[in-house]
C-alpha cells in the first residue's frame, strides 16, 4: 500500500511537474507555431493542439493499460480489462495520427488550389 502511494506521488509530479520545468517562455511577438492572423493558420494551430492533447491522453491510457496488465496477477477479469484498455488506446492513437495527417494533407491541397 505504501509503495503504491509513492508510485502515484512520483507519477503525479513527473506528469505535471516536468512540463512546467521544461516549458519555455513565449511571447506573442515571437511565437513560431504559425500565423494565427489568417483563418488557415488558426485552424492548423487548433488541430495541432487537439492532436497533441489526444495523443497525450492515448499515451496515458497506454501507460495505464500496461500497468494494469503487469499488476493483473493472472486474474482473467483484470487481464481482459487491461488488454481492452491497451487495444482501445492504440485505436485512439491511430485515429488521432490519421486525423492529424489527413488534416495536414487537406490543408496543403486547399492552400495550393485556392492560394494563400
Amino acid at each position: 500500500m505504501r509503495i503504491h502511494t509513492r508510485l502515484r506521488f512520483i507519477a503525479f509530479y513527473i506528469s505535471f511537474g516536468l512540463p512546467v520545468v521544461l516549458a519555455q517562455a513565449v511571447s506573442a511577438a515571437t511565437a513560431t507555431t504559425g500565423d494565427v492572423t489568417s483563418v488557415e493558420g488558426f485552424i492548423r494551430s487548433v488541430i495541432q493542439v487537439l492532436a497533441g492533447l489526444a495523443g497525450l491522453v492515448a499515451s496515458g491510457f497506454f501507460v495505464w493499460g500496461g500497468f494494469a496488465y503487469i499488476t493483473s496477477s493472472g486474474n482473467p477479469e483484470h487481464l481482459d480489462r487491461a488488454k481492452k484498455t491497451l487495444q482501445y488506446s492504440g485505436i485512439g492513437l491511430a485515429i488521432t495520427l490519421g486525423a492529424f495527417v489527413l488534416s495536414n494533407i487537406v490543408t496543403t491541397l486547399a492552400t495550393n488550389a485556392f492560394g494563400s
